[in-house]
């Protein structure tokens, strides 16, 4: 998913930085806040960001070549919400062009926009959706982490359509090329993270009740409409439901 460095034209970086940085500026205030006002919950939020950091850096080798890797964004999003991930997303992404050449710092803006402000929105969306209709939660997080994770892979092939039209279809011809490519691989990929994010979310039900309570994740006795407990541990009745 990483758009290399370099690769977008100058006014296509420059562009996709622009729009990115509103969210990251948001995202840092929204951030401070939640650290300031709950301290308790810097474990969670560093295992967040290290969840989004080792799946996206696993690059996978597609059948066309190119190369494909999970996001890990949908978790972070579903207990703290987008604008957190967005911070959580560019921290990432920034670590892994400067460490790992994944990426780059040209096209830090575009690989931003897509992995920490879409998928983390789009697999928030789709998570409140599926709660709101009282989906169980294991179900809605599947669908979440699945949603942050392909979402992303569209506007990627957005992103490069726009920078690459084809000489004869233009832009909806190099959509369909870039969108067909991700596809092959990124489908089982999204699949596979959706799983795995449940599988995450299932141990921290069991390890962490009381925070995932504060977070609203989990209330004990039915709805509560603020989503939270006063950080209160809970107990065996515990229901799952939407913040």
């Amino acid at each position: 998913m990483h758009i290399a460095e370099g690769f977008l034209p100058p006014a296509h970086a420059v562009a996709w930085g622009v729009a990115s940085a509103p969210f990251v500026v948001h995202g840092v205030r929204s951030l401070t806040r939640e650290v300031r006002e709950n301290p308790e919950s810097t474990l969670l939020l560093g295992a967040s960001g290290a969840f989004t950091f080792v799946l996206s850096a696993l690059k996978l080798p597609s059948v066309t070549g190119s190369c494909s890797h999970p996001t890990g964004t949908g978790l972070g999003a579903i207990l703290f919400r987008p604008p957190i991930m967005a911070v959580l997303g560019t921290i990432t992404l920034l670590f892994q062009a400067l460490l790992l050449a994944h990426g780059g710092l040209t096209t830090l803006g575009a690989n931003v926009f897509s992995m920490a402000i879409v998928g983390p929105w789009a697999g928030y969306a789709v998570y409140k959706l599926l709660r709101r209709f009282d989906v169980p939660l294991m179900v809605a997080v599947f669908f979440g982490a699945f949603a942050a994770d392909l979402s992303t892979y569209c506007v990627t092939s957005v992103q490069l359509a726009l920078a690459f039209p084809d000489p004869g279809s233009g832009f909806l011809g190099a959509l369909g090329k870039f969108g067909s490519i991700f596809a092959v691989t990124q489908i089982p990929l999204a699949v596979s993270e959706g799983l795995l994010t449940v599988f995450v979310m299932r141990l921290l039900v069991q390890s962490s009740k009381g925070e995932l309570t504060r977070l609203g994740v989990l209330v004990t006795g039915g709805r509560n409409r603020g989503g939270a407990d006063n950080g209160a541990s809970a107990d065996a009745g515990t229901e799952a439901v939407a913040r």
